[in-house]
């Protein structure tokens, strides 16, 4: 099942995708057990799913998903926790660690980092770029939604808190520009490149939730991103270092995970950072898993003046 969220009639909705069309949830839930939102779905679990899949088998009324501007399945999610290195070619391209990969998953930890709500915008809509870089860059991921409350959770019990999954464009500032002219510490080089993932609009996110029973096994999932229509990262999840049922129970020990949590799993390979090779102004980026969709988005306009911080003043 596809759950979406949307504009319609002014206000912001949610409904179940289907090949002919959208059935709008709030149209069709009476008073009493109305539902108004995913995370709404998610937070009351499977009363709520039994709602929504007697809709989507009895209910006639489509409304026309090209009619429907897109948010963010979940537009201000209440974590969002992003992924570094979860593909050994990534690292390789990045030149991250000097060292082999063979035994990372057993010697080795997850690298998770969290990010504010204010990242996230839908598939469709435009990214602004910074006004703190001048090298831009993207990466496709796949995104977990968290469906139930999880804490100290095995990997077993991690995938079974799993509401679905959705693509995430991971948006990256490639350089700062306040950098130039200050006098170097030893850990700027990392807090450079986590502050390039924080800009408002840097994390595309959609075009919709697909649950957890239509996706199957999340390691057996081809990804592609093409900017302009030409395919720049090409790689499947089982390429991930830490499985997302491994990655999910590590991050339950160091927080609850709640429904509506999101987990944003890592990128592949073909990054522009490896090549040089950044976004230009109105470029734009599709991204497509296996048995979820694929978003799209392009690139704003660039920047006329850049932030250069007090460091010159």
């Amino acid at each position: 099942m596809k759950l979406a969220t949307y504009e319609y009639k002014h206000t912001v909705s949610c409904g179940i995708v289907t090949a002919d069309g959208v059935i709008d949830i709030p149209s069709h839930t009476e008073t009493l057990h109305k539902l108004h939102s995913v995370k709404e779905i998610l937070i009351k679990g499977e009363p709520a799913y039994e709602i929504v899949r007697r809709l989507e088998a009895t209910v006639q009324e489509r409304l026309p998903l090209e009619t429907l501007p897109l948010h963010a399945p979940i537009p201000r999610p209440g974590k969002i926790l992003a992924l570094a290195g979860n593909y050994k070619k990534h690292l390789e391209e990045t030149a991250w660690q000097d060292k082999t990969f063979d035994d990372q998953a057993t010697t080795t930890n997850p690298w998770p980092f969290l990010m504010p709500s204010t990242v996230v915008t839908a598939s469709g809509c435009e990214v602004p770029w910074p006004a703190y870089s001048e090298e831009v860059d993207y990466e496709i991921e796949l995104a977990v939604f968290i469906g139930d409350v999880i804490k100290n959770g095995s990997p077993q019990q991690a995938q079974r808190a799993i509401a679905g999954y959705s693509i995430a464009n991971d948006v990256s500032a490639r350089s700062v520009t306040f950098a130039k002219g200050r006098k170097d510490r030893g850990r700027d080089v990392f807090f450079d490149w986590m502050m390039g993932k924080w800009a408002d609009g840097f994390m595309p996110l959609g075009p919709w939730l697909v649950t957890a029973d239509e996706v199957g096994d999340p390691q057996r999932l081809d990804m592609e991103l093409k900017v302009n229509g030409q395919t720049r990262q090409k790689a499947n999840t089982s390429q991930m270092i830490f499985s997302v049922g491994d990655v999910v129970s590590f991050i339950s020990h160091l927080m609850t995970l709640e429904p509506g949590d999101v987990i944003i799993t890592g990128t592949p390979h073909g990054v522009a950072a490896a090549d040089g090779k950044y976004l230009s102004p109105g470029d734009t980026m599709e991204c497509t898993i296996e048995r979820i969709g694929t978003l799209t988005n392009k690139l704003g306009e660039r920047p006329q003046s850049f932030y250069r911080a007090f460091l010159e003043n």
